[in-house]
């Protein structure tokens, strides 16, 4: 059963002008375009200050632990570009299996796991020798990836198969099916590791699963932004604050992102931002969100003390990610 979250606060609309406070590191954020195949980078005045060209269909992007290196899926190509921060240049990349589109580190970072949409597999590459080590059979189109704090469990997901497979690391098997919506995308997991949540794009749901036990946790939950029909929202990207205390849903082509209590899983507000709202990330002192909108082709800032958009900034055709430097 689906549990229908109604939201009784006004849409926002987006105005031009932000002030940011400076953050520590670069402050540097990047978005991927999939099809300018390029990584933007943008200053703290939200200025674009250069066009990485990457390979091609640039998606999912992750830091290093000490920010240094900025790795990037590149779905068309086959790679995994790895980007310097402080050079801004694309210095190296990992060959993959093909069409990569999300991945994740173990938390030791001595292995990548990776998403080969193409081949229905999970990948596991050994960051030391760029070698495959494990190929780990999926159903069709996996997607999401996450891997456990403690290294012994990775989770997948299968857009076509509407499954998260369970695996075991050590020994690159899938130990569980759990059944969830139809075309599961993304994960988020809480920070005390014992929800993980579940973007389901095509049945407009989200599943939570209990990581001790790897049930389904209560019914599933649909965020509806006011004027909208069910049908039209199509969640994918999720962020979840420090403390665990808001989850931020972005609601693809209802074009909105829904700030919820991960508590009670009520909705604090709907936000409006571009058109296919897809990605979005936290800035380290969650000041602010970034959405990255696919079929707008920019970012929408979000202030998160009002909780509301306050910029929305061209970068190039089809953003799929953005992740901050701070």
């Amino acid at each position: 059963m689906k549990r229908i979250i109604a939201g009784a606060l006004a849409l926002v609309t987006l105005c031009m002008s932000v002030t940011v406070a400076a953050a520590a590191g670069t402050g540097l954020i990047f978005v991927s375009n999939e099809k300018s195949h390029e990584v933007v980078v943008l200053d703290a005045d939200y200025s674009i200050v250069k066009r990485i060209e990457t390979s091609r269909r640039p998606r999912d992007m992750h830091f290093n632990a000490d920010k240094t290196l900025l790795y990037v899926a590149c779905g068309d190509d086959d790679v995994i570009d790895v980007i310097d921060v402080a050079t801004l240049e694309v210095v190296d990349n990992i060959p993959t299996g093909p069409s990569p589109e999300v991945f994740a580190f173990s938390p030791d970072e001595t292995q990548l796991f990776v998403s080969n949409e193409e081949d229905s597999r999970l990948e596991v590459i050994d960051m030391a020798s760029r070698i495959s080590v494990m190929d780990i059979p999926t159903g069709a189109e996996p997607e999401g990836v996450l891997v456990m704090p403690d290294g012994k469990t990775a989770y997948v997901t299968s857009e076509v198969a509407d499954m998260v497979h369970v695996v075991d690391v050590a020994s690159g098997a899938v130990t569980k099916n759990i059944l969830v919506g139809t075309r599961p995308r993304r994960f988020i997991l809480t920070p005390d590791g014992s929800e993980l949540w579940v973007s389901c794009e095509l049945s407009s749901e989200i599943y939570i699963i209990d990581t001790a036990t790897n049930e389904i946790k209560g019914d599933s939950l649909i965020f509806v932004p006011p004027g909208f029909r069910e049908e039209d929202v199509t969640p994918v990207g999720m962020a979840i604050t420090k403390d665990g205390s808001k989850v931020l849903l972005s609601l693809g082509r209802a074009n909105h992102v829904a700030i919820i209590d991960a508590a009670t899983h009520d909705v604090l507000q709907y936000v409006l931002v571009g058109k296919r709202a897809w990605s979005v990330d936290l800035s380290s002192d969650e000041t602010r969100a970034y959405v990255a909108n696919g079929l707008s082709d920019d970012i929408t800032v979000i202030d998160m003390a009002s909780m509301s958009a306050i910029q929305s900034i061209p970068v190039g055709r089809v953003p799929h990610s953005v992740v901050i430097d701070d």
